[in-house]
């Protein structure tokens, strides 16, 4: 008991911080719900009487692999680099599956950034970059998603997300509160999509057994995930991507947007035609 107070005495002055930026947060938070009053998003699809609201989902999700060089040479063509087309790619695929912005039409991505030094131990010692872009040009020009990127990056330099700061208040929240916090985040209006580019994944991830793998996957899982949850946040939709030795782009997109056809061979259709469309070919899993 002892050592936790001497540990909450230590955290007092993030703790005051944190209490300070969710009231900063709270008061930005009412003015963008007054400028957005005249254009909600549409309201999540009713569920039918026969599919129960607190029935598990399993979010559909699909692999995609394309040559590296195929890639490149793509994104070279666009005005841009291979990390901006897995951005751009996942901006039109958000777009294809209905995650938009209603009132204007953009598309918002969170795309996170790591933050960790050496000795850091943290869990999560990223920051999130907002991007919100016009999809519509995105298959022939890269350079306006370029410049958001890099304007992010350089918003999130030099005015932190306070919203990071909130961390520090959940040893003292009770967990239904803090359950509540957790869905707020999610309620977006811009309905955002994760885009998370891992980069390349070194030799010893691709040889767990010691010899060399011939696919190397990963994917984020939300555990008991109903469909009440999906519906009240307004679906939901990650993508990340990495390489393995310099040769090929993996993919994965786990998503499920109320109303649709959120199955995996759907999903796969929406993959094979976002491809497709940046003329690229690549094998869907």
């Amino acid at each position: 008991m002892l050592q936790d107070a001497r540990q909450t005495a230590h955290d007092a002055p993030e703790v005051a911080r944190a209490l300070l930026a969710a009231a900063r947060l709270a008061r930005k938070q009412a003015r963008v719900r007054r400028g957005r009053a005249r254009s909600p998003l549409p309201r999540p699809v009713a569920l039918g009487s026969g599919d129960p609201d607190d029935v598990l989902v399993v979010v559909p999700a699909v692999s995609i692999h394309v040559d590296s060089a195929d890639w490149e040479a793509r994104a070279q063509a666009l005005g841009a680099t291979g990390n901006t087309l897995v951005a751009g790619f996942a901006a039109k695929f958000a777009e294809r599956l209905g995650r938009r912005c209603a009132s204007d039409g953009a598309v918002t991505l969170h795309i996170p950034i790591n933050v960790r030094t050496e000795g850091d131990t943290r869990a999560n010692a990223m920051s999130i970059a907002t991007v919100r872009v016009d999809p519509t040009r995105l298959t022939t020009d890269l350079r306006d998603i370029r410049t958001e990127i890099r304007r992010a990056l350089t918003t999130l330099r030099e005015a932190p997300d306070e919203s990071l700061q909130l961390r520090a208040l959940i040893p003292f929240m009770p967990t239904r509160a803090l359950k509540r916090m957790v869905d707020a985040g999610f309620t977006d209006p811009d309905v955002p999509t994760l885009c998370s580019n891992l980069g390349d994944f070194g030799p010893l991830v691709c040889r767990l057994d010691g010899t060399d793998g011939e696919l190397v996957m990963t994917r984020s899982i939300g555990q008991r995930v109903t469909r009440r949850w999906l519906n009240q946040v307004g679906g939901q939709m990650t993508l990340q991507c990495w390489r393995t030795g310099g040769t090929k782009i993996y993919i994965t997109v786990n998503a499920y947007q109320p109303g649709a056809e959120n199955t995996k061979p759907a999903l796969r259709e929406l993959a094979a035609r976002t491809l497709a469309e940046f003329d690229l070919t690549g094998k869907i899993d």
